[in-house]
């Protein structure tokens, strides 16, 4: 996966790969031990069979999800969270086939939640201690490999910039290797390190085991220098990798995928489908119901004061591009004497006199937001989202921002990352609509479930402090 930055290197079964095994199998164990210590003494004959079964579907759900992988460069968080998705296959069927055969019947319930919530913090745990233990050997130079860049370019020297700022990797630069002359290719290395040599030479090297892994990062254009360098180390035993200039496409997300044994590479995608979409959405009837319980007297005096002060309706629906660009209607309350949902609607000013009295404290303190908690139960939108932009405001900035209706990979959200960090309100200016869609494209790379809590906080401050709220 690219969205995460990560150069994961495949490999056979090795000592790490072992001792992941042997970190799970004992963290289960452990927490098992732990969680029925808490029941009676005659239940813990049963602990045998509960950790044997655990350990066995723990493997087959692991076989299925690709956990004991070579997490060489990887995020912590993306491993940890792979454990958790892993165990939440694991504890049902466990749990399941404990009360058909009745060995788990007899356990009391503070103990089953303690071996639930035990097992993944303790293999949690241990991945953290492997990973700072192998870290620390890998600096010292043991369990470490030799690798080599081929081209001398951005791309090759952003490679190895990341590859030596992560020293856990364990990978040693040899240099980068380009026939065409130093003359041609200083300016792109741009610290004056000279070349290790041309693909002759790195020929050779590969031959007497002084390189381990090769990485090739000539532009896509240059296909047969390409193929030239693959047959010339297609001689050597050294592990060879391709490394596409895809950061000339503003990439979403991508990911490799397969059809019928093809690989292709999505450039523009959704991070949230699968288990991460079942997630959010859970997510979102949750926090949206207990939100909407909690706001149901504010909204209900909000419905009140419109309808006082003011001819016309409560609600205002108005038509916005949803997932996929599908078209939603958007719950608001009616802020303005207007109800503009045509081909050319006027986003809202400061000192604009469509606005109501009531509207305006209404805007202010984002009270007019909350009917879109419809919206987020029935499923056209999220709580944290790339906000909908009325359809008129769409088809004006789909022609003068590049990757504008990307935005629209992901539900729309009542608040976002752009509402968060300042361009919240009114877009005058096409600057700062090409701000908001910046932070849009990068709430869809970056996007986690840690990442919509941390939004709906910060959301809760920039209320307080009416930031742009008019």
């Amino acid at each position: 996966m690219f969205g995460n930055n990560s150069y994961q290197v495949s490999h056979q079964r090795s000592p790490v790969d072992l001792a992941y095994r042997l970190v799970d199998a004992a963290a289960i164990l452990a927490a098992a031990t732990i969680a029925v210590g808490f029941t009676s003494g005659d239940q813990l004959p049963n602990l045998a069979v509960i950790g044997a079964v655990t350990l066995l579907l723990h493997v087959v759900a692991i076989e299925i999800s690709g956990l004991y992988r070579n997490w060489r460069g990887s995020n912590l968080s993306l491993e940890l969270w792979c454990v958790l998705i892993n165990w939440l296959y694991t504890a049902p069927a466990v749990l399941g086939l404990g009360l058909l055969t009745q060995y788990n019947a007899k356990l009391s319930y503070p103990t089953k939640v303690m071996w639930l919530a035990l097992t993944p913090a303790a293999m949690a745990s241990g991945r953290i201690v492997l990973r700072m233990l192998l870290r620390n050997l890998r600096r010292r130079g043991f369990n470490t490999r030799q690798f080599a860049i081929c081209g001398v370019n951005k791309l090759a020297v952003q490679l190895a910039r990341n590859i030596q700022n992560t020293p856990e990797l364990g990978l040693e630069f040899v240099g980068f290797f380009d026939d065409r002359p130093e003359s041609r290719t200083e300016e792109s290395l741009g610290e004056n390190r000279p070349h290790a040599g041309n693909l002759a030479e790195l020929v050779q090297f590969a031959k007497a085991g002084s390189v381990d892994m090769i990485f090739i990062t000539f532009p896509m254009r240059a296909e047969e220098r390409i193929r030239q360098y693959l047959r010339e180390l297609g001689d050597t035993t050294a592990s060879v990798y391709i490394v596409p200039d895809f950061f000339v496409f503003q990439m979403l997300h991508a990911r490799w995928n397969q059809i019928d044994g093809l690989p292709v590479v999505s450039v523009f995608e959704t991070p949230i489908r699968g288990i991460d979409g079942v997630l959010k959405r859970g997510f979102d009837l949750l926090v949206g119901s207990a939100l909407l319980l909690l706001a149901a007297p504010a909204m209900a005096a909000c419905g009140f004061a419109i309808k006082l002060t003011s001819p016309g309706p409560i609600f205002f629906r108005q038509k916005r591009y949803g997932l996929s660009g599908e078209e939603i209607r958007v719950w608001k309350f009616r802020t303005m004497r207007v109800c503009e949902d045509g081909p050319n609607v006027k986003q809202a000013a400061r000192e604009d006199d469509r606005i109501t009295p009531v509207g305006r404290l209404l805007r202010k303190t984002s009270l007019d937001e909350l009917p879109q908690l419809f919206n987020v139960i029935d499923g056209g939108m999220s709580l944290v989202g790339p906000r909908p932009h009325a359809t008129a405001h769409n088809e004006q900035y789909r022609s003068l921002i590049d990757g504008y209706m990307l935005r629209h990979k992901v539900k729309p959200g009542i608040t976002g990352l752009a509402q968060v960090n300042g361009w919240r309100g009114e877009t005058e200016t096409l600057e700062k609509m090409e701000r908001r869609v910046e932070f849009d494209h990068r709430y869809i790379r970056e996007w986690s479930l840690w990442m919509d809590v941390k939004i709906l906080i910060k959301t809760a401050l920039v209320v307080l402090r009416q930031e742009n709220a008019y």
